[in-house]
C-alpha cells in the first residue's frame, strides 16, 4: 500500500459513514438532502477539483486513490491545514462505495454555491446563452466548454434544463462550468425572454422556423448584445419560446442533414457571432 501521508485517512469499507456524501448517490439526490445553499455536488479528476477550487468554491471533503495523493499534495496538505477531511481508498473500494469506475481517482464533495440573480450576470454581458429544457448532462457539459472557449460571457438555464454541477456535467465541461457565470433564469419563456429584452438584449432562437435569418446573416449585422436561445435534444425549442423571441435563427446544412446536436450547433453559433 502506498505510504498515507499526515492529515489523510485510510478507508476499507465503502459503507464508512464517514463517507455517506459519496455513497451511490446521483448530484440530484445530494441536492435535495439540504437546501440548495447549503447543498454539494461532486467534482470529479484533478483538472475540475482545482477550478472548482481556483473559482472560490468550498471543499467539504477529498476522496482519492492511493496514486493521485502525491499529485494533489498540494491540496492534501491544505485540506489538512483547514481541518477538511481527506480519505483515501483502494479502487474496488471507490467503485463499491461511488457506483461508478472512478478513471480520475480523484473526488472532492464541494459545497454547492448560491447562484447569483438573473440581473446581475446581464450587467456587463454581451453573448449570452439560454438553455432551455437541455436534459442531457453530457451536452450541458459540452455547451459550457464551448461557451468558455468562444467568448460567451453568461449562461442561463430554464427550470426544466438538466443541473451544470451534475457530476457528468461538470466531468465533460472538464470543469468551465466554474469559469463561466451561469443562474437559472425562471419563469421561462413568458417572463423570462421580457426581462433579457428589458436588459437591452436581442433574443435570438437557435431554430428551423419559417422566416428565420442564416448564421451568416445574423453574424452580418450582429446586435451589441445578444441572447442565444438553445433547445433541447429532439424538439427543440418550444413554439412559445421562438414566438417569443426577436429573431430565429438557422445554421444552413448540407448532406441532407437537418440539424446539429445542440452542443455542436452550439458551438458553430457562439463561434459566428463572438465579440
Amino acid at each position: 500500500m502506498t505510504a498515507i501521508p499526515p492529515g489523510v485517512t485510510w478507508v476499507d469499507d465503502p459503507h464508512d459513514p464517514r463517507l455517506a456524501d459519496y455513497l451511490q448517490l446521483t448530484d440530484v439526490a445530494l441536492r435535495r438532502r439540504m437546501e440548495p445553499s447549503r447543498g454539494i455536488y461532486l467534482a470529479e479528476s484533478e483538472k475540475v477539483i482545482r477550478r472548482a477550487l481556483a473559482a472560490g468554491h468550498r471543499p467539504v471533503s477529498f476522496l482519492m486513490a492511493p496514486r493521485w495523493l502525491a499529485d494533489l499534495a498540494d491540496l492534501v496538505a491544505q485540506a489538512s491545514r483547514d481541518g477538511i477531511p481527506v480519505y483515501a481508498a483502494d479502487h474496488p473500494v471507490l467503485e463499491a462505495l461511488t457506483g461508478f469506475h472512478l478513471h480520475r481517482g480523484a473526488l472532492a464533495a464541494m459545497a454547492r454555491p448560491v447562484l447569483p440573480a438573473v440581473g446581475e450576470l446581464l450587467v456587463d454581458a454581451r453573448r449570452v446563452a439560454v438553455l432551455e429544457d437541455v436534459v442531457d448532462h453530457t451536452n450541458v457539459g459540452a455547451v459550457f466548454r464551448s461557451a468558455a472557449a468562444l467568448g460567451v460571457d453568461a449562461v442561463l438555464v430554464t427550470p426544466q434544463c438538466a443541473d451544470p454541477l451534475y457530476r457528468r456535467s461538470v466531468r465533460v465541461s472538464m470543469g468551465t462550468v466554474f469559469q463561466v457565470p451561469w443562474t437559472r433564469i425562471d419563469p421561462w419563456p413568458r417572463g423570462g425572454v421580457e426581462s433579457l429584452r428589458a436588459a437591452g438584449f436581442t433574443v435570438a432562437a437557435l431554430a428551423l422556423a419559417e422566416g428565420s435569418v442564416t448564421l451568416e446573416e445574423l453574424a452580418a449585422a450582429p446586435p451589441q448584445r445578444l441572447a442565444l436561445v438553445l433547445g433541447a435534444e429532439g424538439d427543440g425549442l418550444s413554439r412559445q419560446t421562438v414566438a417569443a423571441a426577436d429573431l430565429a435563427v438557422r445554421i444552413p446544412m448540407a448532406g441532407g442533414v437537418d440539424s446539429l446536436n445542440v452542443a455542436a450547433a452550439g458551438a458553430v453559433a457562439f463561434w459566428a457571432l463572438r465579440v
